[in-house]
């Protein structure tokens, strides 16, 4: 074990995380975030969702997209169920509905997410591809957000809490190098547009199934932010109150997600205490491989007094 570099033990968890457990016919337990702080990572609990899903087909269909509704914040520390609505199978497509629940001191189960996905067999089509890939930098001169994130933990110093420095500076598996300043970085207002490389920090086992469940996750990263942009704000600065209200995604071909991955968002409306936002995923060569959108809660934070 101690010979497993420490970049793989992060790759090797988080594939562990995105693994449910079966418990009964369509019923699954999603694992817990080692150390995790707080509220549930949404991406978490969509890639776990959409794994408990995948894990309910058997005969070669693949997920070609993903709807969700979040409807309270998880909890960390507290175990996820997953349950399975097998609404339809047929020859070429199949879908699931899966309600993520988790437990409360008397008991019950409360949802915390509702997702849907759709399933389809492999088949040659009619082909186009009209979303270009922008024309940005590419990853390897970039630096690394974790880079970022540290220095601005000194810079900060004392303004930051004990558990918001925690989270800033928490290894992850997923790395991301950023072209454009995201809302944390930045306190001027800017258009509403990012764009940042991921993958993962090690190499991914090679099933296609999880490399969809790793973009999922890593799909819920910068996404919201975007809305944030225009106003100079950010969560990480405790200007705002925000939380996830809906997630989907479209996977339009395959993708490794342990190579480098541009995520390009967009955020064309906010009001009414929400923000939309949009994202495109591209591999190194330019293709889409993925769309996202997402509408989240997005106020500012009432001063105390």
């Amino acid at each position: 074990m101690n010979d497993i570099p420490d970049n793989q033990r992060l790759v090797d968890g988080l594939v562990r995380l995105l693994t449910v457990e079966q418990r009964a016919s369509d019923i699954y337990a999603g694992r817990e975030q080692k150390d995790g702080i707080g509220r549930v990572f949404g991406g978490q609990v969509l890639a776990q969702a959409l794994q408990a899903a995948q894990c309910s087909l058997t005969d070669g269909k693949q997920a070609h997209s993903l709807h969700a509704y979040f409807l309270r914040g998880g909890r960390e520390g507290t175990p996820i169920e997953y349950r399975i609505e097998r609404d339809f199978d047929g020859r070429s497509f199949a879908n699931r509905r899966v309600v993520a629940s988790q437990a409360n001191e008397d008991g019950t189960q409360s949802p915390i997410l509702n997702l849907t996905a759709s399933f389809q067999t492999v088949e040659e089509g009619l082909e186009h591809d009209d979303s270009p890939m922008p024309d940005v930098e590419g990853p390897e001169t970039l630096k690394s957000d974790t880079v970022l994130r540290r220095e601005m933990a000194e810079r900060m110093g004392d303004k930051l809490g004990e558990a918001q420095r925690k989270l800033m500076l928490r290894p992850r598996p997923i790395e991301m190098r950023t072209l454009d300043k995201l809302h944390w970085m930045n306190s001027e207002p800017k258009p509403p547009h990012a764009h940042s490389w991921f993958r993962t920090v090690a190499p991914l086992p090679d099933d296609p199934a999880l490399h969809r469940a790793v973009i999922t996750y890593a799909s819920d990263f910068t996404l919201l932010g975007t809305s944030a942009l225009p106003h100079g704000l950010s969560w990480m600065r405790g200007e705002l109150v925000g939380a996830s209200l809906d997630h989907a995604i479209w996977f339009h071909r395959e993708a490794r997600a342990d190579e480098w991955l541009l995520y390009s968002t967009d955020a064309p409306w906010s009001g009414k205490g929400r923000g939309f936002n949009r994202g495109r995923i591209f591999n190194a060569s330019g293709e889409l491989v993925a769309s996202v959108a997402q509408e989240g809660m997005m106020r500012r934070r009432k001063a105390k007094g």
